[in-house]
C-alpha cells in the first residue's frame, strides 16, 4: 500500500491563493442602482442567502440597492426564531434574517409582495422583519420595469 508522506493539514492552512484578484474591483458610479429579486424559499438551499450577501456587497460598492421578495421569496422576510422570535435554534438558523437586517441598516430597501404573504403563505404584514416595505402584487413587475428603465444591475434569484 502506498505511504502518505504529506503532513496533515492544520487550521490556518490555505488550499488556494485567495489573495489573487483577477478582475477590477468595480464600484458604482454616481446614481447607479441594483435590484436583487428573490423567488426562492428561505433555508432550502444557499441561493437565497448567497444573493443576500451579494446585495450587501452591492450596497458597499455604492449601488442604490433594492431587494424584492415575491412568491416563495417572501419567506426570507418573515420574522423567525425558536423558541422565541429572534432566538437562533442552531448556528446559521437566522442567517437570512440577520442579512436582511444588515441590508436595511446599511441603506438598502427591501420589498415584499402582499399577495404572496397572505394568499400563498398565510402571513400578515406584521410577520415581516421590521423595515421591509409590503407592496401590491402589481408592483412586482413595476419595480423590475423601473429598474430596467434606470439601467440598474438586476440579479434574479430563483429556485425551481
Amino acid at each position: 500500500m502506498p505511504e502518505v508522506t504529506h503532513a496533515p493539514h492544520k487550521d490556518g492552512d490555505c488550499f488556494v491563493n485567495y489573495e489573487n484578484k483577477v478582475f477590477e474591483d468595480v464600484k458604482a458610479e454616481a446614481g447607479e442602482k441594483a435590484l436583487i429579486t428573490f423567488h426562492t424559499v428561505a433555508n432550502e438551499g444557499s441561493v437565497g442567502f448567497v444573493n443576500l450577501l451579494q446585495a450587501t456587497r452591492l450596497i458597499r460598492k455604492g449601488f442604490e440597492t433594492s431587494v424584492l421578495l415575491y412568491g416563495p421569496g417572501v419567506t426570507l422576510g418573515v420574522q423567525r426564531g425558536f423558541p422565541r422570535l429572534g432566538d437562533e435554534a442552531f448556528p446559521g438558523h437566522m442567517n437570512c434574517n440577520k442579512q436582511i437586517a444588515k441590508i436595511l441598516e446599511e441603506g438598502g430597501k427591501v420589498y415584499a409582495c402582499r399577495f404572496a404573504l397572505q394568499a400563498l403563505y398565510g402571513y400578515g404584514e406584521h410577520n415581516l422583519i421590521p423595515g421591509i416595505t409590503p407592496i401590491n402584487p402589481q408592483d412586482v413587475l413595476d419595480i423590475i420595469l423601473l429598474a430596467r428603465r434606470d439601467n440598474a444591475f438586476i440579479l434574479n434569484t430563483w429556485t425551481l
